[in-house]
């Protein structure tokens, strides 16, 4: 074959795959959801993730100190269910979750994106969850017993002392933890979400070419990655300029 007859193959197979019957909507329409599905899983896990955090990391810290009572039984009981949650969770493929959560426990919902933000949410809540923890346990104890002088309780000190000061910690892992999460979502075709990766294969369903439309959603992702990883480096750098 000829470099001519070869340029002229791939032009057919890249009309055919793109420009033919406006098949490159596939892959922005599953651009959008993507991102989408995986800005609002970000949300859902840190809201997840912060208010296990704060169980966990109030009972290493004050468990043993609290008198026994209503409150200390309330946080035991809370931090074996948080347990429990981040052991279910971190202990199970991704895939398997989003399918139960499709399949079984909302098996009457028609709205799918609902349905992956809820399930990668969920999951992410169990990473994020140990990431704020890290955060918060990492503070030293010197703040709590600032936050006392000040006459603040402990809810107070989490709130105005403690969490601020976690979260410009934790930011850059947590960043990155969004990163990792895009990745996740490319599974979200298994509950027949029509995202990137699943616009990308039903492109090769079409033309039974898989090269062209696959190596274009890797390309895609690759190039997210790329950007927010970036964004992540861009980010550390400021944190560490504004801490000198």
């Amino acid at each position: 074959m000829t470099l001519e007859e070869w340029f002229a193959s791939w032009q057919t197979r890249l009309y055919v795959n793109f420009i033919k019957d406006d098949r490159w909507r596939y892959l922005t329409d599953g651009l959008w959801v993507t991102l989408k599905l995986t800005f609002f899983a970000v949300l859902l896990g840190i809201a997840i993730g912060m208010v296990i955090s704060i169980i966990r990391s109030t009972k290493d810290k004050n468990g043993d100190e609290m008198r026994w009572g209503i409150w200390k039984g309330l946080l035991y009981i809370a931090d074996f269910f948080a347990r429990v949650y981040l052991t279910v969770i971190r202990g199970t493929p991704v895939v398997v979750q989003l399918m139960i959560m499709y399949y079984i426990i909302m098996v009457s919902s028609t709205n799918k994106v609902l349905v992956a933000v809820l399930a990668f949410g969920i999951n992410s809540g169990a990473y994020v969850a140990e990431i704020f923890r890290s955060g918060i346990m990492s503070i030293d104890n010197g703040q709590f017993e600032a936050g006392r002088s000040l006459g603040f309780n402990y809810v107070q000190t989490m709130r105005y002392i403690i969490i601020p000061q976690a979260f410009k910690n934790v930011l850059p892992t947590l960043a990155n933890e969004f990163i990792v999460l895009l990745k996740e979502t490319s599974v979200a075709g298994y509950v027949a979400l029509q995202d990137l990766t699943k616009g990308g294969d039903i492109i090769r369903s079409r033309t039974y070419d898989a090269f062209p439309s696959l190596i274009a959603v890797a390309l895609i992702y690759l190039v997210m990655v790329m950007f927010f990883t970036k964004l992540v480096n861009k980010l550390e750098r400021r944190l560490r300029s504004s801490e000198r």
